[in-house]
Parts: structure tokens; sequence; C-alpha cells
């Protein structure tokens, strides 16, 4: 994953297209790779709206994303890879894989109106292993929905996208919610608090309820909260670290 350099600038390598998406945290744009014509995501982020850096392997200081990227994406399937990154004086760019004929999860679902049971259990299968692969690796993505899983059309490949919200796995509690809100489990909502995994496990079951239809998060949301008593924790919670 190399670190490019200002001086080459961001033109010289890609030929940015059209704008992907949109988020709190940064702009993601469709682009092509001049060396070799391979398709790339490139994502903006501003430098004033990164709050948290860490280190890489290498001791080079860089924003956090990154450095959770760098422990999940390398050689795994089902995290999309980060290529490389640049830091220019305003803006950190990341440039990440992009399949040629791709759709997020949240398309992917509403361009066929419904999911069968056996592409939907696949589908799900392929999210569960990469955020047991990221677990396995210490980092909590905290931002597990449909338009942040990556669909590949040609191979059916699923791939986790965005850990702009991510942060490292703890055993305390965290005591700062990042995230989308109505993926927010019940004990945040009531006490101010949640623990990483089953947080994470909540918003996979709101995940898993949108699959088969086209039902919005509202709505998932909706009928998981009918079981919010049954969710229940300690009484007290300690601090995050992150």
């Amino acid at each position: 994953m190399p670190r490019g350099k200002a001086q080459h600038g961001l033109k010289e390598q890609y030929r940015v297209g059209s704008l992907l998406g949109r988020g709190g945290f940064g702009s993601v744009f469709a682009a092509t790779r001049l060396s070799d014509g391979a398709p790339v995501a490139i994502k903006r982020v501003p430098r004033n709206r990164v709050r948290h850096w860490d280190q890489l392997p290498n001791g080079t200081s860089a924003p956090l994303e990154i450095v959770l990227l760098h422990k999940v994406s390398t050689g795994f399937p089902g995290v999309a890879q980060l290529l490389e990154w640049l830091e220019l004086p305003k803006d950190i760019i990341m440039v990440l894989e992009r399949p040629e004929r791709c759709q997020d999860l949240w398309h992917f679902i509403r361009a066929r109106g419904f999911l069968s049971e056996e592409v939907a259990r696949e589908l799900f299968r392929q999210v569960l292993e990469a955020v047991q692969h990221c677990t396995s690796c210490g980092v909590l993505h905290r931002d597990i929905k449909p338009e942040n899983i990556l669909v590949d059309l040609a191979t059916g490949q699923a791939k986790l996208i965005d850990f702009g919200c991510g942060t490292y796995l703890q055993d305390t509690a965290y005591t700062h919610f990042a995230g989308t809100p109505s993926y927010s489990p019940p004990e945040w909502t009531h006490f101010g608090w949640y623990y990483g995994k089953p947080a994470t496990i909540w918003s996979l079951g709101i995940l898993l309820h949108q699959m088969p239809g086209s039902a919005d998060a509202e709505a998932a949301l909706g009928s998981a909260r009918a079981l919010l008593e049954l969710s229940t924790g300690p009484e007290s919670a300690k601090e995050e670290t992150v």
C-alpha cells in the first residue's frame, strides 16, 4: 500500500469520473488508473474532518481509517482493498479497488425488488465472514448497512467498504456513537453506551431483515425495536479509548 506524494498529483495518476457517493466525512468518485486502465474508487476526505490519526506499521502517521484498512484489507476478498493513499495540502485521498461492474447492496436489492433466499443467504454469509475477519484483526466497522456493502456483479463477491466510522475493537463499552443512527442498538438509545460485538450483531440483524425485500432501514428498525426489552446489558459503562 504505497503512500503517494503530493507533488505527483492526482490528475497525473488517475482519470476521475462521476460521483459515486457523498457522506459526512467525504466524497467517493469512480476513476481509472492511467498506468494500466484499472477501475478504482477515489475517496476524498478534507483534512479538517479527520478526527483521529494513528501510525502504520512503518511508523508513518495516517488517518485512523487508513490504519484500519491496512489491518483488514490486505489479501482478504471480503473487504475493498486500499491500493494507495495520497496526502495533499487540504485533502486525504484514498484509492480503493472497484470491480468493473458493481453495485452497493442498497441498489442491488432495489434493482431486483427482492432477493431470493439463496442469494440473500450467500451474500449475508459473505458479510458475516468479512465482519468476523475484521473482528479477528481487532477492528470494529460501526456502520454496517446495505450502502456499505459492495457487490461484484461478475462474481457475486460482497465487499465491506467505508471504514470512516471504524475504530479499534475493545472489551469495555463505547460511550460515543459513530455510524448511522437508525442502526444504533437499544442500549445506546436508552443508556448512552454500547459494546462493540453486540452492537455489530444488532446492525447485522437489521441488515438481514432488509435483504429479502425492499423495506428501508426505518421499517426494519421498527420491527427490531419491538424486541427492545430483550436487549439488556450491564448497568454501568466504562469510558471508550477511541
